[in-house]
Order: C-alpha cells, then sequence, then structure tokens
C-alpha cells in the first residue's frame, strides 16, 4: 500500500480468522484496494490461546457449538499502538460462531471498544456459513453503542445448499473430510469459499477505495454476493 502520505485516505481492517476464510476474503479486499492512493493497516486479533482448527472430534465440535451459542469470550492479546489512530474507515470482520460474533470479537469489545470504533466509520465483513443476520444484529448493535457510524455490511456465506452446508461445516470442524464422502462430495464439493467470492471480496474492495477517496456514500455501495442472498433488512 506504498508510504502514508498525508494525503491518502488511512483504513484499519481488524480481523479474527478461524479457518482462514475470512483471512482470504480480506487479503482479496486488500488486492483490489492497491491502485487507489489509500494506507492499508491489517491486524489479526489474537486469542490469548490458539485455537486449533479444527476441533478434532464431534463432542468437542458440540460443546463449542454450545459454548459459543452463549456468547462465549475467548481472551485476546493487547493490540499495537497503531489501532487506536483515526482511520477514515475500519472493516471489522470475522466469522459467525453460532448465530453470533466470534469469541475474540466479543472480548474485544469488551476490551478495547469504545477506544477503537468511537466516532469512527466501521463496515462489518461476516464470512458464515449462512446463518449471520442474528451476528449482524448483535454487532451492529455493539458498535452504535461505542459510538460508531454503521453504513453499510459485507456478507460471504458459504456457497453451498442447505443441509449438506451445515452438515459439512460440522464435519469439517470435528476433523472430517466431507469433501472426499462419497455420500456428500456431490453435495458439498469444498469447505469455505470460492474463487468466484475471492473475486467479488477484490470488486468490493476496489469499490470501498474509490468510495473513501472520492467521498462517496458507502450506504450506496451494493455488496451482492451471490449465494450469501445479502439484502439489508
Amino acid at each position: 500500500m506504498g508510504s502514508t502520505a498525508n494525503s491518502q485516505k488511512k483504513i484499519l481492517i481488524l480481523y479474527y480468522s478461524y479457518s482462514s476464510q475470512t483471512k482470504n476474503l480480506l487479503q482479496a479486499i486488500m488486492s483490489g484496494m492497491d491502485t487507489s492512493p489509500v494506507s492499508v493497516f491489517m491486524q489479526r486479533i489474537e486469542p490469548v490461546v490458539t485455537q486449533h482448527f479444527p476441533f478434532g472430534s464431534v463432542s468437542k465440535t458440540i460443546w463449542k457449538m454450545l459454548l459459543t451459542f452463549f456468547r462465549q469470550r475467548l481472551l485476546i492479546q493487547p493490540l499495537p499502538d497503531a489501532c487506536f489512530q483515526d482511520y477514515d474507515l475500519i472493516i471489522l470482520a470475522g466469522p459467525t460462531w453460532s448465530y453470533n460474533p466470534s469469541g475474540p470479537v466479543l472480548a474485544l469489545f469488551d476490551r478495547d471498544g469504545k477506544k477503537l470504533f468511537n466516532d469512527q466509520i466501521v463496515i462489518p465483513l461476516i464470512s458464515c456459513r449462512g446463518y449471520w443476520r442474528m451476528h449482524w444484529w448483535g454487532l451492529k448493535r455493539l458498535l452504535t453503542k461505542c459510538g460508531a457510524t454503521v453504513p453499510n455490511l459485507i456478507v460471504f456465506s458459504h456457497p453451498s445448499h442447505e443441509p449438506w452446508r451445515t452438515l459439512g461445516v460440522f464435519l469439517k470442524l470435528a476433523g472430517k473430510v466431507p469433501e472426499r464422502i462419497p455420500w456428500m462430495k456431490k453435495h458439498y464439493p469444498k469447505y469455505g469459499h470460492t474463487i468466484a467470492q475471492l473475486a467479488e471480496a477484490e470488486r468490493f474492495g476496489t469499490q470501498l477505495a474509490e468510495v473513501l477517496v472520492s467521498g462517496g456514500n458507502f450506504a450506496e455501495i451494493e455488496f451482492k454476493t451471490g449465494p450469501a442472498l445479502y439484502n439489508k433488512s
């Protein structure tokens, strides 16, 4: 992204990624920003205790799903000072865990929410298997409570159809390889996001940078993501 000249607009990308799906989307978004005069600082939210992917068994997966349904927090490492500067745009990204923001993101709000997001423009990016609305409502409420402006939302869901999508994600978290199970692979050919979705993410990055540099309205960007069935309701 080059130098941080005063004329450049500044973007903070703050994220948690468990299985690298969110990280892959963000790298594509950053690629789309490469030709714009913007300065981007990207920071992963790091749990104190490393979260290994996958969980490795059916019982561990069920237990983790139960804990995350009740919004379990995971303690996180301190953020670098660079995260607490004034930015022209913050992208807050992470996966949906049992209909909620992930444990590291919830812990971030508990500790640093107001300091990070007060008087900032924040666009959330959600990576999920499909059920994202409760995550979005909760996240928007938390950001608004911290004093942020939330003009838009980006959602990427895994593209397989239900019930195969939910079953495939569950099996993957349990340490199985659903893409290779004969009765599953026809319905669930791939875990996570597709090459086409990464191309969409790159296009969104270009749009975000262009709107930021031109002084446009983020609310007017149409983040249509195919199978995510996104709308602003």
